[in-house]
């Protein structure tokens, strides 16, 4: 690995809590993969590209010898207890701020505060836009729906570093460019009142609406991601009348997670100067294709334009395995670069500071003072 890779700070644009307590086997193979459960009976999830990628380089961490099996691995995890494992994991990970998603926890996990306690770094709150929505709904149904809502994302902007939708998992990312009126968000508040989760396509594109306005980044899930979500409906390119719709404001739309669009997202940050994207999750999920993973996602997309992300969730091993994969095919893709002179050692190195920290920086403006975490 290229040493100033190596050693180069990474913002992690968008991730989430680890656990609070002790897993066994089962629940620690369910929060390997998106699949939300335990292998099918006598396979293993160990037996894929991340369950390699943990057996080669978290036992080091941990005191063990590379290639350490399941068993002595997790052997070795609960004699050192959650809070040990999780301080080793994060405290090594070398990273310069944490981006939080704090509207996903089905497990007790630690809050931004601790758990950029725990890594050192400043942690920062990205609000969910359905979670607030949902809530208003459950409070007070469709009355004064859409401005009550607005109401708590102003105050919300007030703190958190950006606003995320998971359009993604309820509707799909079809959705049309145009601002919807009061008279239709109160209808459709009506439609969802009582349902167990937000699925309307002009509430969500009302949220997005309602948070571009407030002028903070909109991080957007597509692609990869668990079960619940339809991976046909998650292409990037269905955003396009709403990204042409939202570029005139000027506030980043972040492009989450995207394989196996990633290309596609590529394309977009291109096309449209307030694009970004990166590939958190599938990072560590393809384990050593990593390299290839980032090299694709790099072919078109502006080297200004794309920005480093773990989605870890639940496991401080992911956190790991996403800086450290990241880190090495960050590194392997620039050494492809200078052994073919494509770029020069100056430019490769300003190149690996952009992608590591700069552009996070500049896209959610922490250079111009950060929010308060």
């Amino acid at each position: 690995m290229l040493p100033w890779v190596e050693t180069l700070p990474l913002v992690d644009h968008h991730c989430h809590g680890v656990l609070r307590g002790d897993v066994d086997r089962p629940g620690f193979e369910a929060l390997l993969t998106e699949a939300g459960a335990p292998p099918a009976p006598g396979t293993t999830f160990f037996d894929s590209r991340i369950g390699f990628a943990v057996r080669r380089w978290c036992p080091p961490v941990l005191g063990l010898g590379a290639h350490a099996t399941p068993e002595e691995y997790l052997a070795r995890r609960a004699d050192l207890g959650a809070a040990e494992v999780t301080r080793r994991f994060l405290g090594g990970a070398g990273l310069a701020a944490l981006f939080v998603d704090t509207g996903y926890a089905p497990h007790p996990v630690l809050e931004p505060g601790e758990l950029g306690a725990v890594a050192g770094a400043p942690a920062h709150q990205v609000v969910r836009l359905e979670r607030v929505a949902e809530e208003v709904l459950a409070a007070g149904g469709a009355t004064g729906f859409a401005g009550e809502v607005r109401a708590r994302l102003a105050e919300a902007a007030r703190s958190a570093v950006a606003f995320k939708t998971i359009a993604a998992y309820r509707v799909g990312l079809d959705l049309s460019g145009r601002r919807p009126t009061d008279p239709e968000v109160a209808a459709a508040a009506s439609r969802s009142a009582g349902a167990p989760r937000l699925a309307d396509e002009v509430l969500h594109r009302f949220l997005i609406w309602t948070a571009v306005d407030l002028g903070r980044p909109v991080q957007v899930h597509v692609g990869y991601g668990d079960r619940d979500v339809d991976l046909h409906r998650c292409n990037p390119l269905l955003l396009t009348g709403l990204l042409r719709a939202t570029e005139p404001t000027g506030v980043p739309v972040m492009l989450l997670h995207n394989y196996p669009y990633h290309r596609e997202a590529g394309y977009l940050a291109q096309v449209f100067p307030h694009v970004f994207l990166d590939v958190g999750l599938a990072t560590h999920g393809v384990g050593q294709r990593a390299t290839a993973l980032l090299a694709e996602a790099l072919e078109l997309a502006p080297f200004g334009k794309f920005l480093f992300s773990t989605d870890a969730y639940g496991l401080p091993e992911l956190y790991h395995l996403g800086t450290l994969l990241f880190r090495r095919a960050l590194s392997d893709v620039l050494r492809d670069g200078l052994a073919a002179d494509a770029w020069t050692e100056d430019d490769a190195r300003r190149v690996a500071g952009l992608i590591g920290a700069g552009n996070a920086r500049r896209a959610y403006r922490l250079t111009e003072g950060e929010p308060d975490g």
